[in-house]
């Protein structure tokens, strides 16, 4: 797959036709990669490359409206995620000042035609050029001749719409069982082991502390049953994201710890990617470290039956 960074105004033209999924596509969901496989389908019509436009970064960031944006599928993860799905090619837009002000014909004009694109699909809410005035039936219009556009209506599953709204709060209710199933496949982090204080260690209960490079979007604070994947290897185990309450820390912050099951290697340095199975229970704050003992007995004793109930 070839990916292709473009910013505003373009200096790069597409050698070949293609037909073009266009989102943002964070989480690359069930609905998502219902407008990538009508494109991919559009291509196959129209004999030309299947192709997928995102941006990055967030508009809200460049737009002031957050500060830092949590990811569900940071870049990287998105492109991998393209590939598997059949994309030949994959145009990262910046997302800038100068960009944002396109008018929904600019757009048109100065980025889809010189991309030579003859097919274009998008999802039931995606908008584009200045102020997000730019629709689908613009692109109809606006593509008249040059290009057909086509729309892939919202899906609903589950007495549900589907969409990275409904995906983060799951997320953040702990709720991975409905998150998973918006995805169609299970939310997944990755993240770098580094140095911890050792406390799961004298607790009997080692853990890999995670550290990242990119920013993912965190699921709610809490205990979970997680798949672990590194080097060549898989595992399961218990990850626990929170603040670790029965520890009197002057200036608490969040810490992502995954401790394996019957696996004792050493990680630091490594590259984890952790896969969200199922919620365990609440963070909480235990009056002694014995009783933190007893409870992560019991959660692992609780993740270990999950799992045989899961997959035997």
């Amino acid at each position: 797959m070839e990916v292709i960074h473009l910013t505003y105004p373009l200096k790069a033209r597409s050698k070949k036709p293609i037909a073009l999924a266009i989102g943002y596509f964070d989480g690359v969901h069930l609905g998502h990669q219902a407008v990538i496989a009508k494109a991919k389908s559009l291509a196959q019509k129209l004999d030309v490359l299947p192709a997928v436009m995102t941006f990055h970064p967030h508009p809200r960031e460049v737009l002031g409206q957050d500060a830092i944006i949590r990811y569900l599928t940071p870049l990287p993860l998105k492109l991998e995620l393209f590939e598997q799905l059949g994309m030949k090619q994959v145009y990262v837009m910046k997302f800038d000042l100068p960009f944002s002000s396109l008018s929904a014909e600019e757009f048109v004009k100065e980025v889809l035609f010189p991309l030579q694109v003859k097919g274009v699909t998008t999802g039931f809410n995606f908008r584009f050029g200045q102020n997000a005035l730019g629709k689908h039936s613009d692109l109809v219009s606006l593509g008249s001749g040059i290009f057909q556009a086509e729309m892939v209506k919202e899906i609903q599953m589950w007495g549900m719409t589907i969409s990275s709204t409904k995906l983060r709060h799951a997320l953040t209710e702990g709720d991975i069982y409905t998150a998973n199933k918006i995805l169609g496949r299970n939310y997944l982090i990755r993240g770098i082991v580094v140095k911890g204080d050792q406390m799961g260690r004298l607790l009997g209960f080692p853990t890999a502390n995670l550290s990242f490079e990119h920013s993912f979007y965190i699921p709610k604070r809490g205990v979970y049953v997680v798949k672990v994947r590194y080097e060549n290897d898989i595992a399961y185990g218990m990850m626990n994201i929170g603040i670790r309450p029965t520890f009197h820390n002057p200036t608490p912050q969040e810490q992502l710890e995954v401790h394996l099951f019957e696996r004792e290697v050493d990680l630091y340095g490594k590259e984890l990617e952790v896969e969200f199975l199922h919620y365990l229970r609440e963070e909480q704050k235990f009056p002694s470290k014995e009783a933190l003992v007893m409870q992560l007995e019991q959660d692992q004793r609780d993740a270990y039956t999950w799992l045989k109930n899961k997959y035997n």
